[in-house]
């Protein structure tokens, strides 16, 4: 198509897409659905677009705008290329792609300057590549990523989730939806029509001569019963006597729950059940002095563990539970399905994605997901910020495993309370060497003055003085029979 039209900053420039207007080509940040490519002295080849083109197909579509600039400018293809090589951005569709592909080429003509706009269907069942090297490309956010073997296996599971996604569930009960939750879903986004409207507009369901047609995602965010259409949508708590699972005579399973319901309610009873499930302990603030007390893991870490699990597992994969496994020394939450295809345990603290786009998105509506994997750094940070371990992440015969450690087992030994409100009514004498000190001793239950001066890189003799004036103090006792011992264990006073 061509028009011929003289713009504003509000005109739409496309018949295709009528969101496009000038100020949407010139302003708008690059990101998943959107790309500019100029054409400058360093001659983009047709090639280069269709691998752009290519990497929108594998992912969520898109519109590639060429002739406008990072900055905005709009050029004009007409007067830079000629008219033999501009067919050939015209053909590129054809000439490089492979498998034949729902993409519109608009040609649009502002102020006499032509410009080529290039609207990428998004495809959730075929991958796409070019059609002379076989190369495979995704975009991811607002870059394009060429996909080796492993990665090309992962996006073919992908397109089987978001297949899952969208696919309708036959004999579906509209009685079976969660109306509340749907009501408090539209005030959220202040969405005035109707609740099923309100799914079709969200991809959750279509409709279909005057019928509307649920979808596999809209039941597992909106129905009361999810496990009635679709098996093991459901996540289960294990609760273990000790620091690993043991079988037969040694079982050693004390608690086993299963929690059935839409995603938005399972987070909300998970989040209140694991509040309560956890232990507390003390915790010595630096920052005043006194006794904290804060629970085995930090909420933001174990809340977003879960919250991930639920948006990102392989519901096409049935027969398989979310895990909860809580043990003494550490949580493990898994899912099924691997990595999505951009993603590798080396890059998952950096990387972003969202494997069911569809969920996705009404739970970061909702409030309860970071889009595009936010809210797996965030359990990195909450972790450093409570002083415990990395988390861990491994990915184990197709299915992801997240574990968090605690610092329980390194207080196995109780400090008596005398003892901390001794600390606490002298802090204020303590320099900030002194409340280090105490502070190790309380994460590590014990030390010796080697591991004191390697961690707080400070002299054998200064480390020797402040703990002699802590056994002064009888806050700390030093454990050994002998009177020169450089293995000598430092603890608090348990007498």
């Amino acid at each position: 198509m061509n028009k011929n039209i003289t713009i504003t900053n509000e005109t739409v420039v496309s018949n295709i897409n009528t969101s496009i207007t000038i100020n949407y080509l010139k302003t708008k940040k690059e990101n998943q659905y959107f790309e500019r490519k100029r054409f400058g002295e360093k001659e983009i080849k047709a090639s280069k677009i269709a691998e752009e083109l290519i990497g929108m197909l594998n992912a969520d579509g898109g519109v590639l705008a060429f002739g406008v600039c990072d900055n905005g400018e709009i050029q004009d293809l007409s007067s830079l290329i000629e008219e033999d090589k501009l067919n050939t951005y015209r053909s590129l569709i054809i000439d490089y792609i492979t498998p034949a592909c729902n993409i519109q080429l608009e040609e649009v003509n502002i102020n006499d300057k032509l410009i080529f706009l290039y609207h990428v269907e998004q495809d959730i069942e075929r991958i796409f590549f070019r059609k002379d090297n076989k190369q495979v490309f995704l975009r991811v956010l607002d870059t394009n990523r060429k996909l080796e073997l492993d990665g090309i296996k992962k996006l073919e599971y992908d397109k089987n989730i978001r297949r899952f996604e969208e696919e309708v569930v036959k004999n579906f009960d509209f009685e079976d939806l969660d109306l509340n939750l749907l009501k408090e879903y539209k005030q959220k986004i202040n969405y005035n029509g109707d609740e099923l409207d309100l799914l079709c507009k969200r991809y959750l369901a279509k409709k279909q001569d005057n019928d509307y047609k649920i979808y596999n995602s809209a039941v597992l965010l909106f129905a009361q019963d999810p496990e009635k259409y679709i098996p093991s949508a459901s996540v289960r708590y294990i609760r273990y006597q000790g620091m690993e699972a043991l079988t037969g005579t040694q079982h050693n399973v004390i608690k086993d729950v299963r929690f059935e319901d839409n995603i938005p309610n399972l987070i909300l009873k998970i989040k209140k059940f694991l509040n309560v499930s956890f232990k507390d302990y003390h915790f010595l603030d630096l920052n005043d002095g006194k006794f904290k007390k804060v629970p085995e893991y930090p909420q933001d870490a174990w809340l977003e563990g879960v919250v991930n699990a639920l948006c990102h597992r392989s519901y096409n994969v049935q027969g398989s539970s979310i895990y909860i496994k809580h043990f003494d020394d550490k949580i493990e939450i898994s899912n099924s399905g691997p990595l999505p295809a951009q993603v590798s345990i080396e890059n998952i603290k950096t990387e972003r994605f969202a494997r069911n786009p569809r969920i996705s998105r009404v739970l970061e509506d909702m409030g309860y997901v970071r889009q595009l994997n936010e809210g797996v750094s965030r359990i990195y940070e909450s972790m450093e910020k409570s002083m415990l371990s990395e988390p861990e992440y491994k990915e184990i015969n197709g299915n992801v495993f997240l574990t968090l450690k605690n610092k329980i087992r390194g207080h196995s030994q109780t400090i008596k309370d005398d003892v901390m409100r001794r600390i606490e009514n002298n802090f204020h004498l303590y320099n900030e060497t002194q409340g280090k000190i105490l502070q190790y001793l309380f994460l590590h239950n014990q030390a010796t003055i080697d591991e004191l001066c390697e961690s707080l890189n400070l002299t054998k003799s200064t480390i020797r003085e402040y703990l002699n004036t802590f056994i002064a103090e009888k806050i700390l006792e030093r454990k050994t029979e002998k009177k020169r011992d450089r293995n000598a264990k430092y603890v608090f006073n348990n007498t």
